[in-house]
């Protein structure tokens, strides 16, 4: 009877492993970026990358201290690799924004000043798979993506000189059409 347990265990299994190649293999999962994910894909990906954030993303201290000149490099890194995709002050996303999948936050509005450092700090080092989300880990340097963290965790309460820093990115989201 154990053994007919596990001949059927086995079986039911190799049946399921068979139907999903089938289902990916004939192109019914959706691989568009305009296509909206199915429960199962979007359960998937919230509960891996929480996990991965809560067991790899620094808890400690800041490396890089809170200063004026911090939180302005923070907004001229942002201003040169993040603004195409997550907005400027005005919230606007840009074409590229919009054809995502998933949408971007638009991070003066969708911001993350909850979050703590650390967790700004790893999604900016590794990005998010799946997501458009690029890690530039390996293109800023440690001290740079610090001063990003740095940056998103604050920006709604900057200095007023960072303030006018922040508020005098151009807005890559497109004019409006006649």
């Amino acid at each position: 009877m154990v053994k007919g347990i596990l001949v059927g265990a086995v079986a039911a299994a190799l049946a399921g492993a068979v139907a999903a190649y089938v289902f990916i293999a004939a192109g019914v999962l959706p691989a568009n970026a305009d296509g909206k994910p199915g429960r199962l894909e979007m359960w998937a990906a919230r509960k891996s990358l929480r996990a991965a954030i809560r067991r790899e993303a620094p808890s400690g201290p800041v490396t890089v201290p809170l200063t004026d000149e911090n939180l302005r490099a923070g907004v001229r890194l942002y201003a040169a690799e993040c603004v195409v995709c997550h907005g400027a002050a005005d919230a606007r996303p840009s074409h590229i924004a919009g054809g995502l999948y998933q949408k971007p936050p638009q991070l003066a509005q969708d911001g993350v000043e909850d979050d703590p450092e650390g967790r700004s700090y790893w999604v900016v080092s590794h990005g998010i798979r799946l997501t458009g989300m690029p890690a530039f880990g390996k293109s800023l340097s440690e001290t740079e993506v610090w001063q990003l963290a740095l940056f998103l965790k604050h920006m709604d309460s900057l200095p007023p000189a960072v303030e006018g820093a922040w508020k005098s990115v151009p807005s890559q989201a497109p004019a409006s059409r006649l």
